[in-house]
């Protein structure tokens, strides 16, 4: 017998269990949402891109207006007088060496004050830059910039009186700017080059070499000789003192009057009251006629020399140069002496 007995399908199903309410997730916000207030800064930088997009629109919308064709002869004609000299980064005009682009002027700097050991600013202003001081000042920041010449400021000589303390500016070498100027300067073979200033209180008095150098070498060219060279005291002493030692080692017993005699002889320098007289500088140069090289002995005298050294250097041969005041100076001193200055040249 069966019995339909409804049932109710609620009964048989499992209750579920009650969710529990999960928090609301956060919303993420919007860079957009963020408002930072904005520093003066900021609306001072946004202010100037929208300026210069607006400005940059109005360029482009401009219409180019043609040129002339024809060069205008007095703005160039302006230009060139203001551009006094050629401009560094000129095609042409500096040579790259080494990774520095050096003029023929600073070349030339660099070549002579190799030579010379030291020489004044005023003089390479005068002779190197046709007086114009402001080129050489710029270039002389350039060179010692890299490490190339020392500016130094050296006390002027009194020679023992009374004067005003004066001090002048010079330039010597560094040891890099001697190995440029080697590869720079077309030097005849055997020229030697020097760096750094060795003794400042005689600074004054080899800057003068160089000016008595010029006014030689001008009568030397003049007279046909070529390819010059100078050969300083420094060179010549080294000479002399090798040579003695030399020979004095050889034979110990010989005579030191006769030995240095007969090095004097060697290095063609004069031999006056036992001792070898050393120029200034030796001007070594080409003549004219033939092909035997010749030389020129150059001294410069200053109001420091006494009469005996003076007659010295007189019968050694040298030509020798001095200043104006210089040789007002010995002019008083040896007046008693009955000793005149015309042999000295004027610097």
């Amino acid at each position: 017998m069966r019995l339909d007995i409804p049932h109710d399908e609620r009964r048989y199903v499992r209750q579920q269990e009650p969710e529990i309410a999960q928090p609301p997730a956060p919303t993420e916000i919007e860079p957009t949402q963020l408002r930072v207030p904005a520093s003066p800064l900021t609306r001072r930088i946004e202010r100037l891109q929208e300026r210069a997009r607006e400005n940059h629109a109005h360029y482009v919308a401009q219409p180019r207006r043609d040129r002339s064709i024809e060069p205008d002869h007095d703005r160039a004609d302006k230009r060139r007088q203001v551009e006094h000299r050629p401009r560094r980064t000129r095609e042409g005009v500096a040579l790259n060496i080494r990774g520095l682009r050096l003029r023929p002027e600073e070349q030339a700097l660099l070549a002579e004050t190799g030579r010379f050991r030291v020489l004044a600013v005023k003089d390479i202003a005068r002779t190197i830059y046709g007086g114009d001081k402001q080129a050489l000042q710029t270039d002389l920041r350039y060179l010692e910039e890299r490490n190339l010449v020392r500016v130094d400021t050296v006390p002027a000589r009194n020679d023992g009186r009374w004067v005003r303390p004066e001090r002048i500016e010079v330039v010597t070498l560094t040891k890099y700017g001697k190995l440029l100027a080697h590869e720079t300067g077309n030097f005849p073979p055997d020229q030697s080059l020097y760096h750094g200033l060795v003794k400042p209180r005689e600074a004054e008095h080899d800057t003068q070499i160089y000016r008595a150098y010029l006014k030689e070498a001008e009568r030397i060219e003049r007279g046909g000789g070529k390819n010059l060279r100078v050969e300083l005291d420094f060179e010549l002493k080294h000479k002399t003192q090798k040579a003695l030692y030399a020979a004095r080692k050889a034979e110990p017993e010989r005579d030191l009057t006769e030995i240095k005699q007969e090095v004097a002889e060697r290095f063609d320098l004069p031999f006056i009251r036992n001792k070898i007289e050393i120029p200034d500088a030796r001007i070594h140069y080409e003549p004219d006629q033939g092909s035997q090289a010749a030389f020129s002995d150059i001294e410069v005298v200053t109001a420091a020399y006494r009469p005996q050294h003076l007659r010295a250097k007189q019968e050694a041969g040298f030509r020798a140069y001095a200043s104006s005041s210089d040789r007002a100076a010995m002019s008083a001193r040896i007046e008693d002496e009955h000793h005149t200055l015309d042999w000295v040249l004027d610097l």
